[in-house]
C-alpha cells in the first residue's frame, strides 16, 4: 500500500482512477509552506538562511496525509514536473520528516494524467532533485530579498507606491517605455494613389500607383494632398496598359505546437482571454487528463505522439495532406529550458466534439489545442503569388497589381494562426496578359499618417518577455496579473496602459536602481537560475553576489527626500509633461496665473498630477498625462451650462475628471463637487448628468417600517443605498438615479439577510418595542437564522416563522423560556451570559485579562508587507 501525493484535488482524483485500489491518492493543495510575510524570513547574514512556515490552511492537509501514513509504509511524491513541483515535493518532505522514520519516499513525474503515462512514471521512482530545489529557493529568496527591501524604500521615498518585485517591476517598464514612445510619437503625413481597372473582358482589379515621373515612389514621396491630387492627373490622363505578369510558387508552413506563452498569446488573440484565465483553463484541463503539462517552454513532440497525430491526419483528411517525413520544431526563444513536450492533447484521436466540456473557457483552449497539434504535422499549404506591372507608354507612370491564390489549402484546411496587427490579405487577380490595354474606371488618392508603435496586450507582452529571457512559463500570467491588481497598470480595449503610479514607480526604480531593471540582467540572473538547476552553480553562491551590489544601492537611498525624488521624476519626465506650446511660451509657465511655475506633485493615493507653485492662490491642476493645450478641462473647465443660478463646469484634477457647482470664492472656498463615476466618459458629460450628480446623495423616501430617511448615492466602493448605518451596494451605477422605495428595500434586505460585513454592526430586521423590564426587543439577522434578541438574551425563531411575522407577545415568551423567567412581571434574575451564548450569536462572557496586551503592529502595515513580497 502507498500514499500518492498531487497538488489538487481534481488531478488526485483522475489519478485514482489509473492506479487503483493498492494507492490512497491525498492533494496538498498545492505549496503546504511559505516564508512568513514579515522581516528576516530569509536572513543575508546567515548564509542566506530561510524560515518556513505551515500555512494554516495546510495543517489539515498535512494531517491528513500523516493519518494515511499510518497505515502506509510507502509515501509516493507525484507533484507536476517542474521547479515549483520538485519544491512542493521538497516542502512536503520536510514537513513530514518527523512521521517520514522507516518510510519509503520517493518521487515520480509525469507529462500527461493518462493510464500509460502514470504506471510508467511508477516504474521509475526516484528522489526529489537538489538542484532544482535550490534553483526553487534561489528565485523565492531573490523576489522575497527584492520585495521586502525595495517596497519600503517606496513607501518611504514615492507615497502611494505599493510594491516592486524583481521581473514584475521589468515587465512594468516595458509598458511604462512602450506608453512614452507613443507619446513622444509625431505622426507624419503622406498619400497613395489606387486606381480601379477593367481589363478586356470586363473583369475588374485594383493597382496601386508606385513610380511617377519615371522615378519609384517612396513613401513619402506624396506628402501632400496637392501632390496626389498631380499624381492623380497624371494616371488619369495617360492610357495604361499591361507591362509584365509574373507569376511565382509560394508556400506556408504550419506554426510549431503550443508552448505557454504561444498558447497565452493565441487564446488573447482569437478569444480575447487572459493569461491567468488561459491557465486555469489549462490546468484544469490537464487535471482531467486531456491535454500534457501546461507549463513549458518546450515545443517538442514525444515519437510516439508525432505517429498518432500523422496517422489521426491520413484518417480525417487523406494520404496528401501528411508530409513524407515528421516535422520537427526547435524552440527560439532565449534562455528556453525544452525540460517539456508541448502542450498537446494526450489523446489525439480525442477531437473537441467527443469529450464534450461543458465549460467554455475549456471547450474553446482544447480546441485551440487539438488543431494547432494536428495542424503541424500537415503538409504546407501551397499558393501562386502573381505580380502584374502596369504603365503608360512613356514610362511616366507606373502601377502595380498583386494577387494570391491556394493551390492546395494543406495545414490551413484545419488552423491558421492568428496575428497581433491587422494585414491586408492578397486577393486573387483576373485573367491578364502582356500587352493589352486596361481600363481605367476610379483613380483615388488616399490620406495616410504613419502610426506610434501599437500599445502591448497581454499575449505581445508576454511574447516580448519570452523573446528577452524574462520570466518563465510559470511566471507570465501571475507578473501580468499583479502589475494590474496593484494599480499600476490598466486594461483599454485588451490594451495595457500604464497608470500615474506606475509611471512613477518605473521612473523612480530606473533613476535609483537601474541595473536591477535591465532587460539584459533580469535575464542573464535567470540564465544563472537555469545554471543552478542543471547543478552547475551554487545558488549562495548567486545570492551573495546578487545581495552584495543590491544591498549597496539600497544603501545610496537612505538619505533621500521626497522632494530629490520628485525633481529627478520631473527632470526624466520633461518632454513628456511639458510638451512645447504652439504660441512659443514656456511650457513650464502655469496657463491659469501666469505667475507660477509648473511641476510635478503627488497624492497620498499615488495618483500624480501637474500642479502650480502659486497653490492655494491658483488652483491649476491637469493630470500627469494630460495635454493643457487640447484639454479644455484645465484651469477654469469646460461650462455645461447653469443650475440655480451657479456655473456647472466639467474639470480635470489630480484623481482625473470632475463636476462642480460654482466657483472658488471667499464665502465657499470649497465649491461642490464630483468625481466622474468608474466609466462614464467626460466627453459624454452633459449638464443633466453633471447636475444629477451633484445632487447626490439622493433621498429616495422614508423607510416604511421606521420612518427613517432611506438614500442612494456614489461612495468610495461604488453606488449604495442607504438607511440608518445600513449601506448595500448597487450592481450598476446608472441605477443610483432611479432607484425606487420597493427596491430599496429589496436591497436592503437582501443584505441584512447576508450579515453585516467584516467590522459591521448587526442591523435588526424589525423593532417589535421594549421589554416590560425595559430596553428595546429586536429580531436580528444570525449565522444560523434569526433571533429575537433583549439586552444579554438571545432566542432563536422556530423553524417556519418569519422574522416580519413575528409579534412583541411572541418574542416575550421566547425570551422568558430562554431566560428561565415568566413573560410578564419582574425578572428572578440576571439572565447568565453562558446560558445566551447557547443559541444566536453572543458568546460565553471571558474573564478580565490580568495584563493588558502589547499592541500589534497595524494589520495594514502587515498586509503591505505581505504585498511586498509577491512576484
Amino acid at each position: 500500500m502507498a500514499v500518492v501525493v498531487v497538488e489538487s484535488p481534481a488531478k488526485a482524483k483522475t489519478i485514482n482512477k489509473y492506479l487503483g485500489p493498492g494507492f490512497t491518492v491525498l492533494a496538498s493543495f498545492g505549496h503546504v509552506r511559505d516564508l512568513p510575510a514579515k522581516d528576516g524570513s530569509v536572513d543575508p547574514e546567515h548564509d542566506f538562511t530561510m524560515k518556513w512556515e505551515v500555512a494554516s490552511d495546510s495543517k489539515k492537509h498535512i494531517k491528513a496525509i500523516t493519518d494515511a501514513l499510518q497505515d502506509d509504509d510507502t509515501l509516493i511524491l507525484a507533484t507536476d514536473p517542474d521547479r515549483e513541483g520538485e519544491a512542493i515535493s521538497w516542502h512536503l518532505e520536510q514537513a513530514l520528516e518527523k512521521k517520514l522514520k522507516n518510510k519509503n519516499v520517493s518521487r515520480v513525474t509525469f507529462n500527461a494524467i493518462t493510464k500509460t503515462a502514470i504506471q510508467e512514471a511508477m516504474k521509475h521512482p526516484r528522489q526529489v532533485d537538489a538542484p532544482l530545489v535550490e534553483a526553487y529557493l534561489a528565485r523565492r529568496a531573490l523576489d522575497y530579498l527584492v520585495g521586502f527591501n525595495l517596497s519600503p524604500v517606496l513607501w518611504r521615498k514615492l507615497p502611494g507606491a505599493r510594491s516592486a518585485g524583481r521581473v514584475q517591476s521589468v515587465c512594468l517598464r516595458l509598458i511604462v517605455e512602450r506608453e512614452m514612445e507613443v507619446e513622444a510619437f509625431r505622426a507624419r503625413e503622406y498619400w497613395s494613389v489606387t486606381a480601379d481597372l477593367k481589363n478586356p473582358r470586363g473583369a475588374e482589379f485594383s493597382a496601386r500607383l508606385v513610380s511617377l515621373g519615371g522615378k519609384k515612389l517612396d513613401r513619402f514621396d506624396l506628402a501632400t494632398q496637392a501632390a496626389a491630387e498631380l499624381a492623380v492627373d497624371a494616371v488619369t490622363k495617360r492610357d495604361l496598359s499591361v507591362q509584365s505578369v509574373e507569376a511565382k510558387p509560394a508556400s506556408r508552413n504550419p506554426s510549431a505546437p503550443f508552448m505557454t506563452s504561444t498558447l497565452q498569446q493565441e487564446a488573447s488573440r482569437k478569444f480575447g482571454m487572459g493569461a491567468k484565465q488561459t491557465m486555469a483553463a489549462a490546468q484544469r484541463l490537464y487535471e482531467a487528463g486531456h491535454i500534457t503539462y501546461m507549463r513549458t517552454d518546450g515545443i517538442d513532440m514525444a515519437p510516439e505522439a508525432v505517429t498518432q497525430t500523422r496517422a489521426e491526419v491520413e484518417k480525417r483528411y487523406g494520404k496528401e495532406y501528411v508530409p513524407a517525413a515528421p516535422r520537427l520544431y526547435k524552440n527560439k526563444a532565449k534562455n528556453a529550458q525544452e525540460a517539456h513536450e508541448c502542450i498537446r492533447p494526450t489523446d489525439m484521436a480525442a477531437d473537441p466534439d467527443s469529450l464534450r466540456l461543458s465549460e467554455v473557457d475549456q471547450r474553446r483552449l482544447y480546441e485551440l489545442i487539438w488543431k494547432r497539434t494536428i495542424a503541424c504535422q500537415m503538409e504546407s499549404a501551397r499558393m501562386e503569388r502573381t505580380t502584374v506591372e502596369i504603365g503608360s507608354k512613356d514610362g511616366q507612370v507606373g502601377l502595380r497589381a498583386t494577387g494570391q491564390v491556394v493551390l492546395f489549402d494543406g495545414f490551413l484546411k484545419v488552423y491558421e494562426e492568428g496575428r497581433d496587427e491587422e494585414e491586408g490579405d492578397e486577393g486573387r487577380l483576373p485573367q491578364l496578359n502582356q500587352g493589352e490595354a486596361v481600363a481605367k474606371k476610379q483613380v483615388t488618392p488616399e490620406q495616410h499618417f504613419t502610426q506610434p508603435p501599437p500599445r502591448y496586450t497581454e499575449a505581445t507582452l508576454v511574447k516580448r518577455m519570452e523573446e528577452l529571457g524574462i520570466g518563465r512559463p510559470s511566471t507570465y500570467a501571475s507578473i501580468v496579473t499583479t502589475i494590474q491588481e496593484r494599480g499600476y497598470v490598466k486594461k483599454d480595449k485588451n490594451r495595457l496602459i500604464p497608470e500615474d503610479k506606475g509611471r512613477l514607480v518605473t521612473i523612480f526604480l530606473t533613476s535609483y536602481f537601474g541595473k536591477y531593471l535591465e532587460y539584459d540582467f533580469t535575464a542573464d540572473l535567470e540564465e544563472q537560475l537555469d545554471d543552478i538547476s542543471a547543478g552547475s552553480r551554487d545558488y549562495k553562491d548567486v545570492l551573495a553576489r546578487f545581495w552584495r551590489d543590491f544591498s549597496a544601492a539600497l544603501a545610496e537611498t537612505a538619505d533621500l527626500r521626497i522632494t530629490e525624488v520628485l525633481e529627478k521624476i520631473d527632470e526624466v519626465l520633461a518632454p513628456h509633461l511639458y510638451p512645447p506650446r504652439e504660441d512659443g511660451s514656456d511650457p513650464r509657465v502655469c496657463p491659469t496665473c501666469g505667475k507660477g511655475r509648473l511641476n510635478l506633485k503627488t497624492a497620498r493615493s499615488g495618483g500624480a498630477f501637474i500642479g502650480c507653485t502659486n497653490y492655494p492662490e491658483c488652483r491649476y491642476t491637469r493630470p500627469l498625462s494630460g495635454d493643457e493645450g487640447d484639454s479644455e478641462l484645465s484651469g477654469e473647465g469646460k461650462l455645461l451650462g447653469h443650475d440655480k443660478g451657479d456655473a456647472i463646469s466639467l474639470r480635470s484634477g489630480r484623481f482625473g475628471p470632475y463636476v462642480q457647482r460654482g466657483e472658488v470664492t471667499a464665502e465657499q472656498p470649497k465649491p461642490p463637487r464630483s468625481s466622474l463615476p468608474k466609466g462614464w466618459a467626460p466627453d459624454e458629460m452633459d449638464l443633466e448628468k453633471a447636475v444629477s450628480l451633484l445632487d447626490l446623495p439622493r433621498l429616495i423616501g422614508q423607510h416604511p417600517e421606521d420612518g427613517v430617511a432611506v438614500e442612494a448615492g456614489i461612495g468610495r466602493f461604488g453606488p449604495y443605498v442607504k438607511h440608518g448605518s445600513t449601506y448595500a451596494n448597487l450592481p450598476e451605477v446608472d441605477e443610483v438615479f432611479t432607484i425606487g422605495m420597493n427596491r430599496a428595500v429589496e436591497v436592503l434586505a437582501q443584505k441584512l439577510a447576508r450579515g453585516p460585513g467584516r467590522g459591521a454592526a448587526a442591523q435588526p430586521l424589525k423593532v417589535l418595542g421594549d421589554h416590560p423590564e425595559g430596553g428595546p426587543i429586536q429580531v436580528m439577522p444570525g449565522r444560523y437564522g434569526p433571533y429575537v434578541k433583549w439586552e444579554k438574551v438571545n432566542a432563536t425563531l422556530p423553524k417556519g416563522v418569519e422574522p416580519s411575522e413575528v409579534t412583541l407577545e411572541q418574542a416575550l415568551e421566547l425570551i422568558a423560556a430562554k431566560a428561565g423567567a415568566a413573560p410578564k412581571g419582574k425578572k428572578k434574575a440576571a439572565p447568565k451570559a453562558k446560558a445566551a451564548a447557547a443559541d444566536g450569536e453572543a458568546k460565553p462572557a471571558k474573564k478580565p485579562a490580568a495584563k493588558k496586551p502589547a499592541a500589534k503592529k497595524p494589520a495594514a502595515k502587515k498586509t503591505t508587507k505581505k504585498a511586498a513580497a509577491e512576484e
